[in-house]
Formats: C-alpha cells, structure tokens, sequence
C-alpha cells in the first residue's frame, strides 16, 4: 500500500493553468499533488556568444526553491553567493530536455529562458519543472508566431517527465516526498510524446535493481508521460504541440 493510498500506476492529481505571470511571454503553473512549479518563459532577443552568426537558437533554464516550499526553511542561493551543485545540475536538465523538441534553426538568433520557481515541494520537482516548462515554451513560441516573429513552428513535440521507483519492493509511478525518500530506487524519465527517451536518471539507493525493474519502470514512465502530455495538450484549449 502506499503512503498516498494511490494505484501502482497512478499518478498524483494534476493541474496545469496558463497565463500566471502578466508580463512574461508564457507562463504555467503546474501543480503535481502537493508539489507547486511556477514556470514562465522571457524570450530575449539575442542569443548566447557561443552560437553568434550560426542561425540557431537556444532555450535554457534556471531553477530555484523558495525559502519554505519545504518543510524547514531553506537559506536562500543569493543569500549565500552561489547556486547549489543540485540546482546546477537541475537546471542544466530542464535545459537539455526542453531543447530536444525545439528546431533551433527555425527558432533563430534568439534565446528563451524557462524560470522554474518552486513554490511548494513534495517530491518530483525537476520532472514537474520540465512538464510545466514545456507549456511555457509553447506558449512563447505561440505568440511569437502570432506576431510574424517566427515564420515557422520550431516546437517539434511534446517533452514531459515523471519520476518512478521502487518503493516496498514494488514498481511505483510518481514518488512523492515520502515515498521517494524511502525508495530503494529511484528514477526520473524525461520522454517526447511521441514515446522517445530524452534523458533517464535512475540511481539504486541501498538495493541493486535488475533488468526486469527497469523495463517495469519504464513501461509505468511511459503511461505517466502520456498522461502529462494530454495534461499540457488540455491546458493549451486542445492543441499541443
């Protein structure tokens, strides 16, 4: 049985509304049970350096916690004069995800950074990010598009993500914070929604896992990825990517 009495399979009650921020040019938030991600999109006009006079476009992102979205209070980065390994590491994640549905040709000479704020965490935090995120982006390039910014679409798909594990010995589907603290293996999935695998973290913690726990998690990453793209198709009025 599970700590949240869910099905193996089940993901957490989702929800995804549009619109949040006024003044950037896409913005979600998304709420996976009890964990909260505001997630906007600032399209900015000039690309980085590294990819000057090439044609291509690049989207990247930043994530942060607000001080409480946990139970004890976090001491702010800023306050402490730099980002923490795990919030570089998230953040270059969100980036490389986001990036594998995007054209950059079709994108041009300009950057879109996805600003992921934590409101509120139980667990599954970088996976909600990329979901919520993904809206964002859509929406930027929507109105991008709309204005004869961009002549063509650079969206080539959906990208969402899910966390798995084995908790009490069983395959589950989406931890929350219990759960994933108490699991014996952990795993995020970072797929298209087309099926196709962007990126998959999966750690054992404390027990080894076989051939056949990877398939089971995979097979249940699959079904919850599914899930979140008609999630991001519905909050964009029917039409996703």
């Amino acid at each position: 049985m599970r700590p949240s009495a869910r099905k193996l399979d089940e993901l957490r009650t989702v929800s995804i509304q549009i619109d949040q921020v006024k003044h950037a040019e896409g913005s979600c938030l998304i709420r996976m049970g009890e964990t909260h991600v505001l997630c906007t999109a600032t399209v900015e006009e000039k690309g980085p350096p590294f990819l000057k006079n090439t044609g291509l476009g690049w989207v990247t992102a930043e994530y942060g916690m607000l001080p409480r979205a946990t139970h004890s209070r976090t001491r702010r980065e800023a306050a402490a004069g730099k980002q923490s390994g795990r919030t570089q590491e998230i953040q270059r994640l969100i980036g490389r995800s986001l990036r594998a549905c995007v054209d950059r040709s079709a994108l041009g000479e300009r950057q879109i950074v996805i600003d992921c704020d934590v409101l509120q965490a139980d667990g599954g935090t970088r996976c909600a990010a990329i979901t919520g995120g993904w809206v964002a982006l859509r929406l930027a390039t929507r109105r991008m598009m709309r204005s004869g910014v961009l002549v063509s679409d650079p969206i080539m798909d959906h990208v969402a993500a899910v966390s798995c594990g084995i908790y009490a010995g069983q395959p589950v589907l989406d931890l929350d914070y219990l759960e994933d603290s108490n699991a014996g293996t952990d795993a995020n999935f970072v797929m298209t929604g087309r099926g196709r695998l962007v990126e998959v973290q999966m750690s054992a913690e404390g027990s080894t896992f076989g051939h056949e726990d990877l398939t089971s998690l995979l097979d249940l990453a699959r079904l919850g990825t599914r899930a979140l793209v008609e999630a991001q198709t519905a909050a964009l009025g029917g039409t996703g990517a």
